[in-house]
């Protein structure tokens, strides 16, 4: 049984890596798909064991874009400090918290990820470079403080997340701001994998496949310059999520959990 879930977590964590590596958003599959097979473990050993597997695609998928996209460093530097440095506090808040708060918690998040996905038609479509926002810099870097907060806490969407404010408040196109977004989740990775390494709240028998998995879908998504069947994508995300979702409130509210 529990080599037939791990198999099912990979085909997820290889979905999730092949989408990620295009659009962002990849933690929405495989973290919510984790948490959905494996509800009786505990809740920051599942969210430690993600951020493994997250590192691999994403490493990866910074180093193709690389190589094709100009980058500017930095801003990249000062952001990459900021974003390890908030999900290194993000990852000490979650060991020190009880599933009894992190599962009424997620169920939030994840019913409010659920409603932008459903309510924002061209999530994960190309957006065209727009001027940047008046005192940019600053803005930015407090805004990748609660980003990278949030995706040592939690994280799923973060990647997401990070290509929206370099479009939106760096003015990037979306080209560039995936390669910028991947640039910044891997500090925020490695900051959440060295605190949940230490603290032993890493999986590896569930950490390992899903990594390769990953990195086999990020192999794939990185070299595509246009998804495919986006709309089946934003399907799968809403499907996942609202799996999660009622298997939490079932754990909630009926068994009391």
């Amino acid at each position: 049984m529990l080599e037939t879930s791990i198999l099912v977590l990979c085909a997820f964590s290889f979905c999730a890596g092949f989408v990620d590596a295009i659009v962002g958003g990849g933690g929405l599959i495989q973290t919510p798909a984790l948490l959905f097979l494996f509800p009786s473990y505990p809740v920051p050993a599942l969210l430690g064991t993600t951020k493994i597997p997250s590192f691999s695609g994403t490493a990866l998928a910074t180093y193709t874009y690389s190589k094709k996209v100009r980058m500017h460093t930095k801003l990249l530097i000062v952001m990459g400090i900021t974003a390890f440095a908030a999900s290194f506090l993000g990852s000490s808040m979650v060991s020190k918290l009880p599933n009894q708060f992190l599962k009424p918690f997620m169920l939030c998040v994840l019913v409010g990820i659920a409603i932008y996905t459903f309510l924002n038609k061209g999530f994960g479509q190309n957006t065209e470079a727009r001027p940047p926002v008046r005192n940019a810099w600053p803005l930015s870097i407090a805004i990748v403080a609660v980003i990278g907060f949030y995706d040592g806490f939690f994280g799923p969407g973060t990647g997401s997340f990070f290509i929206l404010l370099f479009v939106g408040v760096m003015g990037l196109d979306f080209l560039h701001a995936s390669a910028h977004a991947k640039s910044v989740n891997l500090a925020t990775n490695m900051a959440s994998i060295i605190y949940f390494g230490v603290k032993g709240l890493i999986i590896w028998k569930m950490a390992i496949p899903m990594a390769i998995s990953n990195l086999c879908g990020s192999f794939f998504g990185a070299r595509l310059a246009i998804l495919k069947g986006n709309k089946m994508v934003r399907y799968f995300f809403l499907a996942v999520i609202c799996c999660t979702i009622l298997r939490f409130a079932y754990d909630l509210f009926i068994k009391g959990q």
